[in-house]
This record gives structure tokens, sequence and C-alpha cells, in this order.
């Protein structure tokens, strides 16, 4: 299951943290955040680290003022958790396997997520098997985005494009267009924002 985004607040609130802990090694009490934000009472930053908690990205820990746990967290300062997820054919569900710590700067929205190319015929895109992939997750893609798309089992980059009730995915270069109607295992899961490479047949 992959994150909801974030409100402005939501997401200023969330760096802090993020870059409080990689600094001090310890979270901020509700009364720092207060004051690093002027929220006027600790009952408004809870709420906020409520709506974070719900959206995934920490656990709070009840009864403790430093009791916030960031999910997935492993890097410095000015970098931010992002969850590798496990796409399954014939389901919708993204299932998150771990979190790897990207630069903030490269992150297009809080919700984004990498899942890893597993076919490999798509170098017109630079995209190889075994990359991780930085899927911006919007709602409706537009005609001419790189797309992220998984068909039954495989993960696939193309160029999208829509006639009638069918999608088109271009390829580019080598490869062959897909064109994809209702009945079938198909989920466009976003627009292609990066390519990790992988070394070795495997990223990360």
């Amino acid at each position: 299951m992959t994150r909801a985004p974030l409100s402005p607040v939501e997401q200023q609130v969330y760096h802090f943290l993020l870059d409080f802990l990689a600094e001090n090694t310890f979270q901020p009490s509700v009364r720092d955040i207060a004051e690093r934000f002027r929220i006027p009472s600790t009952k408004s930053v809870a709420d906020v680290l409520a709506s974070l908690e719900r959206k995934g990205y920490v656990k709070r820990k009840p009864g403790r003022s430093r009791g916030v746990v960031l999910i997935g967290v492993a890097g410095g300062a000015g970098t931010m958790p992002v969850p590798l997820v496990r796409v399954t054919a014939g389901s919708t569900e993204l299932i998150t396997e771990d979190h790897v710590a990207l630069d903030r700067r490269l992150v297009p929205e809080s919700d984004a997520f990498l899942v890893r190319a597993n076919s490999g015929d798509q170098p017109g895109y630079g995209v190889r098997a075994g990359d991780l992939l930085l899927v911006d997750p919007v709602q409706r893609a537009r005609d001419g985005d790189v797309v992220v798309t998984r068909i039954g089992g495989a993960v696939v980059v193309r160029g999208l494009q829509r006639r009638g009730a069918t999608i088109v995915l271009l390829a580019r270069g080598s490869g062959e267009d897909v064109e994809l109607g209702a009945g079938d295992d198909y989920v466009v899961l976003g627009i292609l924002s990066g390519v990790i490479r992988a070394r070795n047949g495997t990223a990360g």
C-alpha cells in the first residue's frame, strides 16, 4: 500500500522531522515543532502528527513527547525514505517491501514510490530490467507522458496515448507498441520521474 499525499503543512513538518533526526539522533518534542512553525497549540501539532501517521509516514508512541518514529528512515539531512513497492499480476494493490533514502529534491511528490523494472524491452526510455523506477502516482496521466504500467506481472515503461476506450503504450526504438482495453490485466501506476540504474542486475 502506497502513502497518501501530504498537505503543504504536513510536508513541512515531515521534512523537519527527517532533518532533525539526522542532525540530532532523536526526534523533536511536540513543543519543538510548535515553536519551529509558530503553531499556537500543541493540539494542532498533535493533529498534524496524527495525520502523518494515518497516511503512513510515521508511527507514534502514545504518551511520549518525542514518541514519533519515522517509517523507513535510513538517510541523512535533506533526504526522505521512498517506498519500494512490489506489483502482483491481477491485483491493483502495491505492497511496500522496503524504503530507499533519496535526495528530496529528486522526489516529485510526497506519495512518490519506487518499483523495479522487470521487462527488458524498453531501452528507448533508458530503462533496463532490474532498474528502480521513480513513479509520480498521478491520478490521470496525459497523452504523451512516459508512464510506468503493470501489465500482468510485468512492469513496462512506454509513452501513453489514448484511443477511445483503449490506451496504447508506445515503444521508442526497439520493442513493440502495446494496446490495452477493458478486459486486460493492467494498471497505469503513474508518470516516470527518474531511473536508478541497476548494477549487475540489482539496484539500490
